[in-house]
């Protein structure tokens, strides 16, 4: 059952290849381990061993000159632009600068050196002037004056007690001064060109300088005289002696014949001369096959150039550094290559995996020469053959033989030994009228291989069988051609075969992609839709689609059953220069001219992730054949090896969330059993700033919460105090919690003195966050607290009013009553009336008198009295029911005499007897009725002593009535109680 494919989120980078030396001097350590060299603006210090850049030496913002390394290798001394020189201890980490001090020179220094004692320092400038400096003592003993130009070589005598430098400038003489003297002792005029080697024998009495005048000359420094001149028909650029007194019979160099020294120039060959015969004894042979075509270049090309050529004796290795900024090694007995150093990439084209394994990687750069590099090492094999920069790279299944294309209109194939890791060139072919820009490889079986170039044609390759390939040694087999098409309008850009090396399909610049049928390039179809240029085509390895890359920035699917697009994804602001298929066919991997690489999702259009770690555009992107790396070249000449971490991120993420799970629970059990102080230490190793508020919530709860909690945050250590001081930034942000940050915060404040609140790391930032709010929540309380001051007065204000209101209400209602005892005096009798079904009122329910106090309710009988004036009975009685004055008494009332009370059986019989006349009312005497009057007064007397606490008073206005009896008498007095009022 097949296992379902595992779609990929993310790629780490792995390692990087990256540019170390751009050019300038290089130098060897002492014991021949370490390297310095110089890239841009900083000296790198590699190991030589491993060819890993172990330490840079950098000054921000200062171009680098020059640099300089003592014979002891304490002292790296680097001269820069400004003007400044800067003295470094580069064994530190980083390397710190000791010292620096001004150049003097009033224009950048050209070359720097030092003499054998690691003491003096000699400086040779632009401005022709050489000074020497003590590296010790820290000034300028001599500025030596002379020569003229820029000064390109400067030498020590290796006998201390002579005193004496050597320099050379651009007026081709060599000058001596004796730096007791200051003074110009000698001038050497031998030289035609420009001097760029001096070399001392070991007795010191013999010195050899070499030019590009394609001479050496041999001279007696004692005499100051020319001992020799040999002519060694190139431009020499470095020399150096082979030891004395020993033999080198590898290199027919023996010690009978005197002196032996080494020439490196523009043929890129190394020579082994003797100084005695004056011929060259040992010839290296060039690391290139030489080809009809690299004969026909001339000598003078700058490509075969050595710029200089180091020995080193403690590990019998000389090296020479190339034009093109390669770095080889080779040993002194045979001048065999033991390791090789690519300093400068330049742009990267192409990339492939080499080895069944996918162990190497083979490079082709912006160069003649194809670069395949151990992954595991990082040692470099350097592959010649080609005379122009290599295009492309294509790899057969196996990995064990590839081809290359290049801009010398030729295609070639090449062996890897797995068992040795070397590799050859085993086949070219030629046809092509312009560069060839692709190639590519069958899939299943090494048969064919197919090329596109500049002319428009699209050719088929037939390979040798292996038994053919595996005899070839130096001369490569020539590579037949068994098809041949005019593919495309413009230059094709892209090819590549499908996984059943039955189709082709091809992408150009006319913006059409092309599909053949494979054995005889015959056209299938033509898929057009991109609106500019196709950078790369790329075939699925499951589904029956190819997909494309175009110059208008998006990338296309398109079917092979009816050459219809299916897809387009468009996310790069720019050429989309590559793309590839990965997850089975499920994604896509697609690298941009804006330095991006991006990953796809093909079912859903999607962007899964953005990596950016290139500067220029990329043109290279590979994977290996289990597609657990990837590979990356740019133009910014590094290479990026990038791992798929898709798997460990999604196990690391589930280890730390069943972690997270565990200390959650240990959290809530601690917080449960009150233990505070694990419980906080526990909440800020999680970092949950909440959990640490709650703790300390529920701990200022408790009645002695504040002691409880200073002696919790007593016990913390300073990194977790710390935290806490960031929590509690966070929690005085808001107003409910600014009450436990603020707690927090006193006894921070007061348990830790000031000097080691200053040490913690995120004071500072505390601080910042701390004071703005803090001010905020003490201007609130203050706002709180003056409204709470104006509250109580309020309150109080109230109180005393109310205080001055009661008395007033009781004065106010002893009046009332006097007034209704006057009433009552002149004939008007209060009472009260309610409606049916309602208590009466307090005030009408209990009637003091002198006799007695009875509760009337509502129940019991009350009698009905009609009472009219006896002066004026009757105009009384011919007024209306509703006008006529009607009193009801709610008093026990004596029966009078012959006459019975009637009684009412409710209240609704009392209201319908309402003004009605009772026929024994009519008929009673006025001594009668003057008796009722004289016992109405004595209760109204009783009531002037205020009302009942609690009680009532009754109100005119209401529902009830009061209807007092008028006569004249009592209505004059109570005018005149008015008026006095």
């Amino acid at each position: 059952m097949a296992v379902a494919q595992v779609h990929k989120k993310n790629f780490a980078v792995q390692g990087k290849i990256e540019p170390f030396y751009t050019g300038g001097r290089v130098q060897l350590s002492a014991d021949g381990k370490h390297l310095f060299c110089t890239c841009g603006s900083k000296v790198q210090v590699l190991d030589v061993q491993t060819g890993k850049v172990q330490t840079s030496v950098q000054q921000a913002d200062d171009d680098l000159s020059c640099f300089a390394v003592s014979p002891d290798d304490k002292h790296l001394v680097t001269a820069h632009r400004s003007l400044l020189l800067r003295q470094w201890d580069w064994t530190d980490t980083p390397p710190r600068c000791v010292r620096t001090w001004r150049a003097i020179h009033i224009s950048p220094v050209s070359f720097m050196t030092f003499d054998m004692t690691s003491t003096l320092l000699a400086t040779g400038g632009t401005d022709s002037t050489i000074k020497v400096w003590h590296v010790i003592q820290q000034y300028c003993t001599h500025n030596l004056k002379g020569c003229q130009g820029v000064v390109s070589v400067v030498a020590f005598h290796p006998d201390i007690t002579k005193a004496q430098v050597y320099g050379a400038a651009s007026d081709y003489k060599i000058h001596v001064w004796d730096l007791n003297t200051s003074k110009c002792i000698a001038l050497l005029d031998k030289h035609y060109s420009t001097v760029t080697s001096l070399q001392f024998t070991q007795d010191g009495n013999t010195l050899l300088s070499s030019g590009r005048d394609n001479i050496v000359t041999v001279w007696d420094v004692t005499k100051f005289q020319v001992l020799k001149t040999i002519p060694v028909f190139e431009s020499v650029e470095s020399l150096v002696l082979l030891p004395e007194h020993q033999e080198f019979p590898h290199l027919s160099a023996e010690k009978e014949d005197g002196l032996h020294f080494v020439t490196a120039g523009n043929k890129g060959v190394l020579k082994v001369w003797s100084a005695q015969k004056s011929r060259c004894v040992f010839s290296h042979k060039r690391p290139s096959i030489e080809t009809s075509e690299n004969q026909s270049k001339p000598d003078h090309d700058q490509s075969y150039l050595l710029t200089q050529t180091l020995l080193n004796t403690q590990t019998d290795t000389i090296a020479t550094v190339t034009y093109d900024h390669n770095i080889l090694f080779y040993k002194l007995q045979d001048f065999s290559l033991t390791k090789q150093l690519v300093g400068y990439n330049d742009e990267v084209l192409d990339i492939k995996f080499l080895g069944e394994d996918d162990s190497h990687i083979a490079v082709a750069t912006n160069s003649e020469q194809v670069r395949v590099f151990n992954l595991a090492t990082m040692d470099c094999q350097i592959l010649y053959g080609h005379t122009d920069i290599v295009l492309s790279l294509s790899v057969f299944k196996k990995g064990q033989l590839f081809a290359s294309s290049s801009k010398d209109n030729t295609v070639r194939l090449w062996r890897f030994d797995a068992t040795s890791g070397k590799v050859h060139c085993v086949a070219m072919g030629t046809g092509h009228t312009h560069a060839v820009s692709a190639v590519t490889c069958a899939r299943l079986k090494p048969v064919f291989v197919a090329s596109v170039s500049v002319d428009t044609t699209l050719k088929l390759w037939s390979v040798p069988s292996q038994a053919e390939l595996l005899t070839v040694e130096d001369t490569p087999i020539q590579l037949q051609t068994t098809a041949t098409e005019r593919a495309h309008e413009k230059d094709i850009n892209s090819i590549t075969t499908s996984p059943n090396d039955k189709l082709l399909a091809t992408g150009s610049q006319d913006r059409t992609i092309k599909l053949w049928r494979a054995h005889d390039l015959h056209l299938l179809g033509t898929l057009r839709g991109h609106k500019r240029g196709i950078w790369c085509v790329d075939f699925s390895p499951m589904d029956q689609v190819v997909a494309s890359s175009s110059a208008d920035g998006t990338m296309k699917i398109w079917s092979l059953t009816d050459f219809t697009c299916l897809k387009t994804f468009e996310g790069h602001d720019c050429s989309v220069m590559k793309v590839i298929f990965l997850s089975r066919g499920a994604q896509l991997l697609s690298s941009g001219s804006d330095g991006l690489i991006k990953l796809w999702t093909i079912k859903n259009n999607e962007c899964v992730q953005t990596f950016d770690q290139h500067e220029d555009k990329i043109w290279s992107l590979v994977a290996n054949s289990a597609e657990t790396s990837v590979v990356s070249g740019a133009a910014d000449s590094n290479i990026i090896m990038w791992k798929d971490v898709t798997e460990e991120e999604e196990q690391e993420e589930k280890t730390k969330t069943e972690e997270l799970i565990l200390k959650e629970q240990e959290l809530s059990n601690l917080i449960h059993e009150g233990r505070f102080l694990k419980a906080i230490g526990l909440a800020i190793t999680l970092e949950q700033p909440y959990r640490v508020l709650t703790i300390v919530t529920d701990i200022l709860k408790n009645p002695e919460g504040k002691s409880q909690l200073e002696k919790t945050l007593k016990k913390l250590r300073e990194d977790q105090i710390d935290s806490v001081l960031k929590f509690v930034v966070q929690w005085n942000t808001n107003s409910r919690n600014c009450h436990q940050a603020q707690a927090v915060l006193s006894i921070i404040l007061k348990n830790f003195p000031p000097d080691q609140l200053a040490q913690f790391p995120s004071i500072k930032t505390a601080i910042e966050g701390l004071v703005p709010y803090t001010e905020r929540h003490f201007q609130r309380l203050n706002r709180l607290q003056q409204q709470a001051m104006f509250v109580e007065y309020t309150w109080q204000q109230m109180r005393t009013a109310t205080d001055q209101g009661s008395i007033d209400g009781e004065e106010s209602l002893q009046t009332d009553e006097d007034t209704n005892l006057e009433d009552a005096s002149n004939g008007d009798v209060p009472f009260t009336s309610g409606p049916t079904g309602q208590e009466p009122n307090a005030s009408s329910q209990q009637i003091k008198t002198e006799e007695s106090i009875t509760r009337i309710e509502p129940t019991k009988q009350v009698e009905e009295i009609t009472v009219s004036d006896s002066s004026s009975e009757k105009s009384f009685s011919d007024s209306s029911d509703a006008e006529a004055p009607v009193m009801i008494v709610d008093m026990p009332l004596k029966p009078a005499t012959g006459n019975t009370t009637k009684q009412s059986s409710s209240p609704k019989d009392i209201g319908q007897s309402v003004g009605k006349k009772n026929s024994s009312q009519e008929d009673s005497s006025d001594e009668d009725w003057d008796a009722v009057l004289a016992d109405m007064r004595k209760s109204d007397a009783n009531k002037t002593k205020g009302p009942a606490k609690g009680k009532a008073t009754t109100k005119q206005g209401h529902k009830n009535k009061t209807c007092p009896v008028k006569t004249p008498e009592i209505s004059n007095k109570k005018r005149r109680k008015l008026s006095s009022r």
